[in-house]
């Protein structure tokens, strides 16, 4: 099997200085991944699915010869990241959700231009590439606008035309959606799986912390918290292993987290997560079995809990999350966010 991404015991440790400790202290040091082993083939669409700070770019900027790995290796394309860096990148492109690469005063033409001229690319076959490609994100009437005019989604669609115009072998996109509307997410995603299903040999390695972008893309997901794999498999096979759980919504009042506590201590409750959010109060459960949601009734009732709503729903990448980390992804954010 042909592989476009391969690593084994893949590690980054980083050292990091206080910001205020004696001058000859010691810096400490933080391990942003930690024995990272994973196989990519060619022609897949993998995706790496993790919180803000799961390491997710950290792997990316040594998959892309950006960052040295402190233990294990990687290969890409065949060729070692640290080793043969210069073999990997003619081979490879990466873009960034919220980067500004580019020049402000230059169209959106001359921008593309002049980074297929970095690439190699004939002024023919640069001329023809991106009026093919700014057709196929709905820029092309932009083609003569500058850059500083564009709007934060207009210049993540010139982005992603930017990351495809040398036709990579594998390309790599971090967070590639992020901060853009909607709409633009939709054609964002349309157009990786437009680029993919051209080529059967193109490979796309996207990191992302939307669970409904890495369910609606990837053909396998690897979740990843605090510098590991926990788990990587097809999303619709990491959602079957909770196929045999029983998976609710509570709605009830606003600001109940404390008495809803007791609910996760109840027996046959495998998971517990509560979100307020928008007003509302809503309890995430994860059930070993559908008769153990009488018992969290009553104990509700006994706590003067409304229970304005419930749904029982099929699980999603989300609850995947929540089971392997014991909180949601959001409550992980919250949780690593430093106190200002």
């Amino acid at each position: 099997m042909a592989l476009a991404v391969e690593t084994e015991h893949l590690g980054r440790v980083y050292r990091v200085k206080a910001r205020r400790r004696p001058v000859r202290a010691a810096a400490t040091t933080r391990v942003a991944l930690a024995d990272v082993t994973l196989q990519v083939p060619r022609g897949e669409l993998f995706g790496l699915l993790g919180p803000n700070g799961a390491g997710k770019t950290t792997l990316i900027k040594i998959l892309t010869t950006l960052l040295a790995p402190s233990t294990g290796w990687a290969r890409v394309a065949g060729f070692d990241v640290h080793a043969e860096a210069q073999r990997v990148r003619p081979r490879i492109s990466m873009v960034s959700g919220g980067e500004s690469s580019g020049y402000g005063l230059l169209t959106v033409r001359e921008n593309l231009w002049m980074f297929a001229q970095f690439y190699g690319l004939s002024s023919r076959d640069a001329n023809r590439r991106i009026g093919e490609l700014l057709e196929v994100v709905h820029l092309e009437d932009r083609l003569h606008t500058k850059c500083y005019e564009l709007s934060t989604g207009l210049r993540q669609k010139m982005n992603i035309v930017r990351g495809f115009l040398s036709d990579p072998d594998v390309v790599f996109l971090d967070e590639p959606t992020l901060g853009l509307d909607v709409g633009a997410s939709r054609d964002v995603r349309a157009f990786i799986r437009t680029w993919m299903a051209e080529d059967p040999s193109r490979s796309t390695v996207l990191t992302t912390h939307y669970m409904v972008e890495a369910d609606d893309l990837c053909d396998r997901v690897a979740i990843i918290n605090d510098g590991r794999v926990l788990a990587c498999d097809a999303p619709t096979a990491l959602k079957r292993r909770l196929q045999q759980d029983a998976i609710f919504e509570i709605e009830t009042s606003p600001g109940a987290g404390t008495d809803l506590a007791r609910v996760a201590g109840l027996a046959g409750v495998r998971k517990a997560v509560c979100l307020d959010a928008d007003g509302q109060t809503t309890l995430e459960l994860i059930l070993e079995e559908e008769h153990v949601l009488s018992a969290i009734i009553v104990t509700m009732q006994r706590a003067g809990l409304p229970l304005v709503r419930l749904t029982k729903r099929e699980p999603t990448l989300e609850d995947v999350f929540v089971d392997l980390v014991g909180r949601s992804m959001a409550e992980v954010e919250r949780a690593d966010r430093p106190a200002e």
